[in-house]
Formats: structure tokens, C-alpha cells, sequence
């Protein structure tokens, strides 16, 4: 809770305004029964209809402010609590946008998106509760015992009597209760995670009839999610009953105590009257302490959540070079030497081991391997979502690790198979929000092969696309993907099985274009079809996360037996795939002897 009251700091002066309204209207609240003793003791005994009017005029007055300043004061703190929280929130995306591969992988992202949102929102009540109520109950309940026992000392006494028992009943249920609700927002993270499992895979789901197996699976999270909030709902109950019972029974001996003494005379009945008003506002106020009670409760095991993730430690540090490396020039402009990596922090479960290749600056290399055998792996450490466990990664001799992540990371342009569209202009998802010229985006689009679909469609560039995409074909979505990586012109290109959805002559025409518009830059190409990386310079061949054959196409074929399986098995013995082959490499070879 600590960092939230660092986050207050800023809007210091405005709650201070706002609480000194709220006390005004307060002390306001806290004069009508005072007021109305003193009318039913002093005043209506005279028998003066001028001096009750104006009395009661003046507790009009008194009740006008009293709503009034607390409508000011409560409008005040909502704004408070709606700008620290959209900082908060604000802060909290900013850190998880910086937070490591490893990071993300131990928070997972449904508990980071409940914490950005479920979180924040308990923050956010919070907030507002404590500057509505926070200063008001207390105020009601002191202010109120202190007017009491100007008015009536010993029915005071009964009063007080319960106030340490309520107290002691508050701690006990905070004790148990808090804990309980961190376990609710951890059960509130499986079940979104479920929750957007699904969701990203409807169509699966669908197409497989499994939809009675989602809905089993959505309502057993559900109901640990019910079972957990129950319980600690279960806690927090108790609180309640056990005040009211308490102030019910001060309640029952003040009114016992307070008849007997008017009918003995010690007391009058006015002043029996306000203070049983008085009463029913202490009881109020300890009603809505109790649920600032639960409401902090529910922040506190929030906070704690949010202030884990805005608390860790930055994990992608930036290494200072010595002078003498700095000075090293070293030819090749991305190189591997001797990577090893495992997602795990066990050096038995590695899922890359001991990597070593060299690109030159404009030229390519090719990836290739079965599912699982590390060549997205190999993407993620180049572009620093995670660190080597060992070894050197060098971007034209500098090691990564030097260059500032924004740096490092405007080299790149990425197309990654499964990427996002998102619903927005196609001419919002190639730029990207890199303000490029209609002219670059045009140029990338055509590069890729997507400008003519893309002018079929209504409104052509400025045609809004649905979520993910939806409204495109595979093929459609991987070219506008590719469109958006080559738009930025950039230094290294990547492209992680990107082309999977095209057919072989878009597959040739795309790298045809590549070769032809992109001559400086370094490629990357991950595939799974041979056709793909044939062309490229240089081909690295991947299996259980092994490097097991790095050359030519025609070098691989002789050395390295697990890519001749490949290519037999998807050209050199289907006659289909080899007229397919044929073709592929017969549009790529019409272009200039590049990195293709």
C-alpha cells in the first residue's frame, strides 16, 4: 500500500481541500441533534413560536450545508481516485511492456491483465471510500462520543464500553480476511486464463465440437473462483453481524439506561432524544468503517499484486562495454558464438546449445527444423525478449546486451506467423504507429503482394479490419504482416514462418521483391517448407535445439542427412512438390544472386 500513497502525493493539496470540505459539512451533521436537545429542553418549554422557527431554521441551514459540502467533498475524491489510478494503470502497462520474457512467462499474462484491470479497479474503490468515509466515520464516531458525554456522561459510559469490543472483533476478521483475498485474484488469474484461451480459440473449438468440454472447463475455474470469493466474503461477514449485535445491545441498555433516569429525573427528554440520534450516527459510522474495512482489505492484497510487478527489477539490463572492446571491429553484422539458452533456470532442460553463425551485413541466413527444435528461440534471444543463458550475441560487433532495448530493437522488422491485425485502418496496421508516409506503406504493401486484395476491399488502405483479422484469409494476414515488417525499411529483417500460408509463386514473388528493394538488409528467414530457404546464402539446420548442419543448400544436401530427409521428403520424391520446387526456384532465380 505504500507505493499507492506515493502515488497520492501529487493530489496531496487537493484531498487536503477536499477533506476540509468534507469536515465543514461533517461538523455540520454533527450540530442538528445537538441543536434539536436544545430546542426540546430550552426553547419549546417557553412556548416561543418565533425562537422555534428560528432554531429550526437554523438547522435547515446546517442540514443544506452539511449536503452540500458532502457532495463537493465526494465529487473531489472521485476525481482523486480516477487520476491516480489512471496513473497507476498508466505506469503499470508501461512496466509490463518492459518486463522480460521470463518476467511475463512467471506472471503470466492472464494474472498481468487482471492486475492491470481487477487490481487497479479495487485500488480505485478504495481511493475514493477513504476520502468519502474515511475522514467522515471517524469524525462521526469521536465527534459524536464527545457530544455524547457533554449531553449524557453516563449513558456515554455504555457507549464506550463497546467500542474496544468492536475494535477487537475489526482486527481478528482483517487478520484472517486480507490473505484470503489474495487468493481470490490468483483464482481471478486462472480463470482469465482459461478464459482467454478460449476465446483465442473459438474457432477450434467450434470446428471440433468441443464446446460442452470449454464450457466444463470455463465453470470448474469459475467455481474455485466462486468457492475462494465465498470464503473470504465468508470471513468479512462475520464482521457485521458481530457490530450490529454489539451496538444493538449498547443500544438496548442506553435506551433501558436513559428511561430510567428521565423517569427518576436525572435526565431530560430531549436530551435522551439527540442522543439516541447521535447513537444511530455512531452506529452508521461504524457500519461504514467496517466497509472501508473490507474495502482495504480487497486493496491491500491488490496493492501487493500491483507493486510486484512494478517492483521488478529491470532483468534486460544494459552492459557497459570496456574501451577496448568498443574499439573491436568485427566483420560480420549479426553473430552468434557459442549460444546456449534454457527457459527453465536448469542447465539439463537447454533449449538451444551452443549456437555459433555468422551474417554479413545485406546477406541471410536460413532456419530450418522440426517443431520445438529452437528456431523461434533463436529470434527471441536476437532480439533480447530474453538473455543467453550463455555465450555472445554481437549486432555489428557490439553485444547486445550494450544497446539500449528502444535501439536495439528499431533494427528489426518482424513478421511473425501467427502475429496480430488489429481492428483498424490496413494502412494503421502496416505503419504501426511509426508515422510513415502513404508512399512507404503503398511500397511495402506491393512488396509483400497485398496491394491488389487490399484495393478490392471498401475504401481500400483505409478499410477498417476486424479483430485479429478475421475478415482475411491466412495468406491475406501473413502479406499485410509482411507488409508491416517491410515498411520500416530496417536493418535486420525477420521472418518466422511467415510465408506458410502463401503459395509457392506469392512465396517467390515476396522474396523476388525482398531481394530486389532490400539489398542492405540482413535476413533472417525461419520455415518449415524447404522452398522457403533453399535460395538463402546460408542455411542453419536445428534439431532438440542442436545446430547439426550450417552451409549452401547444395553443402547441406551432402553433409547434413536430416535436411536431404527434408528435402526428399517434400521435393526430391513427391513429383508434385518437385514441380512446385521447380517452379519456386525458377521465378527466384530470375532475380539478381542475393541472400535468396
Amino acid at each position: 500500500m505504500k507505493r499507492v500513497f506515493m502515488y497520492l502525493k501529487p493530489y496531496r493539496w487537493k484531498m487536503v481541500q477536499g477533506l476540509s470540505i468534507k469536515i465543514i459539512g461533517t461538523f455540520a451533521d454533527l450540530g442538528l441533534p445537538w441543536i434539536l436537545a436544545y430546542i426540546l429542553n430550552e426553547i419549546i418549554p417557553l412556548g416561543k413560536i418565533s425562537k422555534i422557527i428560528l432554531w429550526g431554521v437554523v438547522m435547515l441551514i446546517l442540514a443544506v450545508m452539511a449536503r452540500n459540502f458532502n457532495i463537493m467533498a465526494n465529487r473531489m475524491a472521485a476525481k482523486v481516485a480516477k487520476d491516480t489510478v489512471q496513473q497507476i494503470r498508466h505506469d503499470l502497462f508501461k512496466k509490463i511492456n518492459t518486463l522480460s520474457g521470463s518476467q511475463t512467462d512467471t506472471f503470466t499474462i492472464p494474472s498481468l491483465i487482471s492486475r492491470l484491470t481487477s487490481d487497479s479497479y479495487n485500488i480505485h474503490q478504495m481511493i475514493g471510500m477513504m476520502q468519502r468515509l474515511g475522514v467522515r466515520a471517524p469524525m462521526i464516531l469521536f465527534g459524536g462520543v464527545i457530544l455524547t458525554f457533554f449531553l449524557e456522561p453516563v449513558l456515554t459510559l455504555v457507549l464506550i464500553a463497546v467500542i474496544p469490543i468492536l475494535t477487537a472483533v475489526v482486527f481478528i476478521i482483517s487478520k484472517k480476511g486480507i490473505p484470503l483475498y489474495g487468493r481470490v485474484q490468483k483464482s481471478v488469474d486462472s480463470m482469465i486464463q482459461v478464459l482467454r484461451e478460449n476465446i483465442s480459440g473459438i474457432r477450434v473449438v467450434k470446428a471440433l465440437s468441443k464446446t460442452e468440454y470449454e464450457k466444463r472447463r470455463f465453470a470448474q475455474k469459475n467455481e474455485e473462483v466462486v468457492k475462494t470469493d465465498f470464503r473470504a466474503g465468508s470471513v468479512m461477514a462475520v464482521s457485521t453481524p458481530c457490530m450490529n449485535l454489539l451496538l444493538n445491545v449498547g443500544l438496548t441498555l442506553v435506551i433501558v439506561v436513559g428511561a430510567y433516569r428521565v423517569n427518576s429525573g436525572a435526565a431530560e427528554p430531549g436530551t435522551i432524544t439527540a442522543f439516541l440520534s447521535y447513537f444511530t450516527m455512531i452506529l452508521n459510522a461504524v457500519l461504514a468503517l467496517n466497509r472501508i474495512f473490507v474495502v482495504f482489505s480487497k486493496a491491500s492484497a491488490s496493492a501487493q499484486r500491483i507493486d510486484q510487478v512494478l517492483s521488478a527489477p529491470e532483468d534486460l539490463k544494459v552492459i557497459s562495454l570496456k574501451e577496448e572492446e568498443k574499439k573491436q571491429t568485427v566483420m560480420p553484422f549479426v553473430e552468434f558464438k557459442n549460444v546456449s539458452f534454457g527457459y527453465s533456470m536448469s542447465k539439463e532442460f537447454l533449449t538451444l546449445k551452443e549456437i555459433s553463425f555468422q551474417i554479413e551485413k545485406g546477406s541471410g541466413l536460413g532456419i530450418i527444423g522440426a517443431t520445438g527444435s529452437g528456431k523461434s528461440t533463436i529470434i527471441n534471444l536476437l532480439m533480447r525478449f530474453y538473455d543467453v543463458t550463455q555465450g555472445t550475441i554481437l549486432i555489428d560487433g557490439c553485444d547486445i546486451r550494450s544497446i539500449p532495448l528502444q535501439q536495439l530493437r528499431s533494427k528489426f522488422g518482424v513478421a511473425f506467423q501467427n502475429d496480430t491485425i488489429f481492428m483498424d485502418s490496413i494502412q494503421e496496421n502496416i505503419s504501426f504507429g511509426r508515422e510513415l508516409e502513404k508512399k512507404q506503406i503503398i511500397s511495402a504493401a506491393k512488396d509483400a503482394c497485398a496491394d491488389n486484395f487490399i484495393l478490392e476491399k471498401e475504401g481500400g488502405y483505409a478499410y477498417r479490419a476486424a479483430i485479429r483479422g478475421a475478415d482475411f484469409s491466412g495468406g491475406q494476414k501473413q502479406r499485410l504482416l509482411i507488409a508491416r515488417a517491410l515498411a520500416g525499411n530496417p536493418q535486420i529483417l525477420i521472418l518466422d514462418d511467415s510465408s506458410s500460408a502463401l503459395d509457392y509463386k506469392t512465396d517467390a514473388s515476396v522474396r523476388q521483391a525482398i531481394m530486389k528493394h532490400y539489398p542492405e538488409a540482413t535476413i533472417l528467414l525461419i520455415a518449415q517448407r524447404i522452398s522457403s530457404v533453399m535460395h538463402m546464402k546460408q542455411i542453419l539446420v536445428l534439431e532438440d535445439g542442436k545446430m547439426i548442419g550450417l552451409g549452401t543448400h547444395e553443402e547441406l544436401l551432402k553433409t547434413c542427412d536430416v535436411y536431404k530427409e527434408i528435402y526428399d521428403s517434400q521435393i526430391g520424391i513427391d513429383q508434385k512438390g518437385e514441380e512446385n520446387g521447380s517452379q519456386s526456384r525458377k521465378s527466384s532465380e530470375e532475380g539478381t544472386n542475393s541472400c535468396f
